[in-house]
């Protein structure tokens, strides 16, 4: 099953978000049932129920089949565990918003950038490594510096090189060993 729409968890919140359908839910996830047996087992009327019935089987969650002169209703077990793996994980959540992930990122460096030169170096940690990811960004990967050249990069966008150099090598965004520089892959910086 395909990630659900916003219109998906709607529906399936809504419709789960009845007591009397929970209740008819767990009951029919222990046994098959009748409308009449239903209805008594959670003391209301037979119609209450069909509606409930009817709007289970829009999620596809309740299955039916015929017995004789009346229908026995079910739990769709794999219905209601494919719907929970494709519904309720993060990223299948996260797909449903329009935010720009980047949008709080974007900011930081408008507020910290001025014709591509840092301002000041932020004191709050996230916005810090905002900052540096945008430094780091100046190196390119798998290339090596000696430290006068990471120096002269980092002094075009900040008079501060001693300090933005630590904390790029703190941050674990590169890498130092006998004067020689080089970029992490972004897997190995350390996070905040």
């Amino acid at each position: 099953m395909e990630s659900p729409d916003m219109q998906t968890l709607l529906s399936f919140f809504k419709i789960m978000a009845n007591g009397s359908r929970l209740k008819l839910v767990g009951v029919l996830a222990q046994r098959e049932c009748s409308v009449e047996e239903l209805a008594t087992l959670l003391s209301l009327k037979e119609p209450t129920i069909s509606h409930h019935l009817a709007k289970l089987r829009e999620l596809g969650l309740v299955q039916m089949r015929p017995d004789r002169n009346t229908h026995l209703y079910c739990l769709d077990t794999d219905a209601l565990n494919t719907l929970n793996k494709a519904m309720l994980t993060s990223t299948s959540i996260a797909s449903l918003t329009d935010v720009e992930p980047e949008a709080w990122e974007k900011k930081v460096l408008r507020t910290y950038l001025e014709d591509n030169c840092l301002k000041k170096i932020p004191a709050s940690h996230k916005k810090r490594w905002i900052i540096l990811k945008w430094l780091v960004g100046q190196f390119e990967p798998d290339v090596t510096y000696p430290e006068k050249a990471v120096n002269e990069i980092i002094q075009q966008f900040h008079p501060d090189s001693a300090t933005l150099r630590r904390e790029l090598i703190d941050y674990q965004m590169m890498q130092r060993e006998n004067g020689v520089y080089w970029r992490l892959p972004e897997i190995a910086w350390k996070t905040v």
